[in-house]
């Protein structure tokens, strides 16, 4: 890396100003690379990935430093530490937020840094984020922090400019990232680097330009000092700042060649007639993303190229009015949650899709938590909830294994009520521990039930893959059906009910008693009903039950006990 021989600039201290210019440009880069890092996650699976994670957490604490005018070191401390712990979402968010947190704990002991005193921030980053991690993984971010901490402690001896310091620090970080395929088989395999140890090197690259001054190559978006309602166009009662209605969406099978000039130009087009435009490609297909006022041309002009496929057209207006209703059911919900009387054991659980939510409402759930798969909720969130539930001990149910660390950091920040966060990766598993809940029993019986409850349960879940990629020596495909089990995925398709009973084959045995099937919100009843007939034939000595989940993502949740 030449970076110091291209800048002439020295720069031996850092103070509160600099670092929250260099907080703020790595914060501004991530969220610009965030679909990039969305598309190295190894698992095909349309949900809320490692880039857009890891971006809201870092945004989340972009807006608390933004709003600091002049800060010193403890103030700014304060603001990274509090926005990120606050806003982390998923398994990345949460160890960001944590590398975080470690960093701040170090810095305040400063009026001004100097190499050394950041190298010993990033060694107590790393040390605070292993912590928080039950069991750590190398081949991950985690690995890259490392590392990078390692090499940064090394060269502070002998170096004090920090240009210098960052090109070799930002070196060694690019390296690690390099090594995580070798370190984990599943990315080799992939053929990525870590999604996480990419986003982490997309913040330490943000950091070092704005500290040179280099012009960044991507779009910079403002950070609002304050969140606030987008002004109203009362004629039609949506945001007057919708100006493209449609969120328009499908894949190009490419039958011409595809080339730089090609999609420069397809690019242009989309420009001209919207925005929000996201086009990638490969040798195959081409996947496209546009919000404009007319879906039409968008589709001819993806006809110029090829075949089109997963065409998706959703209004935007109608969806923000969808949004005030929800938004108007949600605080009357609150509002009611709010006089319920204070009780001994309460429940919050994560949650989405109609049905489901149902289901675990009538299980004596006290709050949901909206979000799941296609958004983890944040720490943030977690609090809230808890906020809201009346109760001396409450259990939360994250029902996602990207959500547990988000539901872990909530419970130890607070202080006037027992949290018990049970480690339910699905939603079966959830529905399983709630079953085994008895009220007469004592806290620590009930987690010791609701906990072995969760090992009599397997988890299947149907979906389609976004991208194209190979885990457990599958070759997968954009648009093939996938089933998918606790321990990987089982079966690829190209039909819904044909991957179903492929799945079922590797998660039902001779012990399995039960299989409910969950059908989600782009399935028929009919079509449910059809297939579950199917799988009482094929399994006679097993109860099948049919339940509306609603979920979107996934057609079929399915439980087996």
């Amino acid at each position: 890396m030449n970076i110091k021989e291209e800048i002439t600039v020295i720069i031996h201290t850092l103070d509160a100003s600099m670092l929250k210019k260099m907080f703020l440009g790595g914060a501004y880069r991530i969220e610009a690379k965030k679909e990039y890092i969305n598309e190295l996650n190894v698992f095909p699976v349309p949900d809320g990935d490692t880039g857009t994670n890891m971006s809201m957490t870092i945004m989340a604490a972009a807006k608390e430093v933004s709003a600091l005018d002049e800060p010193d070191m403890k103030e700014l401390a304060k603001a990274i530490s509090s926005g990120s712990l606050r806003g982390a979402r998923g398994n990345s968010g949460v160890i960001l937020s944590q590398l975080f947190r470690g960093f701040t704990k170090e810095i305040v002991k400063y009026e001004t840094l100097d190499t050394k005193a950041v190298a010993l921030g990033f060694e107590k980053a790393v040390e605070t984020a292993y912590k928080a991690v039950m069991k750590p993984k190398e081949g991950t971010i985690l690995t890259v922090a490392k590392e990078t901490a390692v090499k940064a402690q090394e060269i502070a001896k002998h170096i004090t400019d920090f240009v210098e310091f960052g090109a070799v620090v930002l070196e060694h970080a690019e390296y690690t990232l390099s090594q995580t395929p070798e370190m984990l088989p599943v990315l080799k395999e992939a053929g990525v680097v870590d999604s996480g140890g990419q986003g982490l090197l997309e913040v330490l690259k943000g950091a070092f330009d704005a500290m040179i001054d280099k012009e960044p190559d991507y779009e910079i978006k403002p950070v609002e000092k304050a969140v606030k309602r987008p002004a109203m166009d009362k004629a039609n009662d949506i945001p007057a700042n919708i100006t493209f209605g449609y969120c328009t969406e499908f894949i190009v099978m490419l039958e011409k060649e595809f080339n730089e000039d090609t999609e420069r130009e397809f690019k242009d087009y989309l420009t001209s007639i919207g925005d929000s435009i996201v086009v990638v490609s490969d040798d195959e297909i081409v996947k496209v993303h546009v919000h404009t006022n007319h879906p039409g041309l968008a589709f001819e002009k993806g006809l110029t190229y090829g075949s089109l496929t997963r065409m998706k057209v959703d209004n935007m207006r109608e969806e923000h009015e969808e949004k005030l209703i929800k938004d108007a059911e949600r605080i009357a919900r609150e509002q009611a949650e709010s006089q319920k009387p204070h009780k001994d054991m309460g429940f919050i659980t994560v949650s989405i899709g109609d049905g489901i939510n149902e289901i675990f409402k009538g299980l004596g759930v006290d709050y949901i938590i909206e979000g799941g798969q296609t958004m983890n909720p944040s720490t943030e969130d977690m609090l809230n909830a808890i906020d809201k539930v009346n109760a001396d001990h409450i259990f939360i149910l994250p029902n996602n294994k990207n959500i547990i660390l988000a539901a872990e950091q909530a419970r130890d920040l607070v202080e006037d009520k027992e949290i018990i966060v049970l480690p339910t990766k699905t939603i079966p598993q959830g529905i399983s521990a709630l079953i085994s809940f008895v009220p007469e029993d004592s806290v620590k019986a009930n987690e010791e039930a609701m906990q072995e409850s969760l090992s009599l349960v397997k988890t299947g879940q149907v979906t389609y893959a976004v991208r194209d990629t190979s885990v457990d020596g599958k070759e997968i495909h954009v648009g093939d059906i996938m089933g998918i089990a606790d321990d990987g995925i089982k079966a690829v398709g190209k039909e819904i009910d044909q991957t179903v009973f492929e799945l079922l084959e590797a998660i039902v045995d001779e012990e399995s008693e039960i299989i409910c099937l969950y059908y989600g919100e782009e399935v028929k009843e009919e079509e449910a009903s059809a297939l579950a007939k199917q799988v009482e034939e094929r399994y006679p000595d097993c109860d099948v039950e049919l339940q509306y989940g609603g979920q979107p993502i996934y057609y079929y949740v399915i439980s087996v006990e």
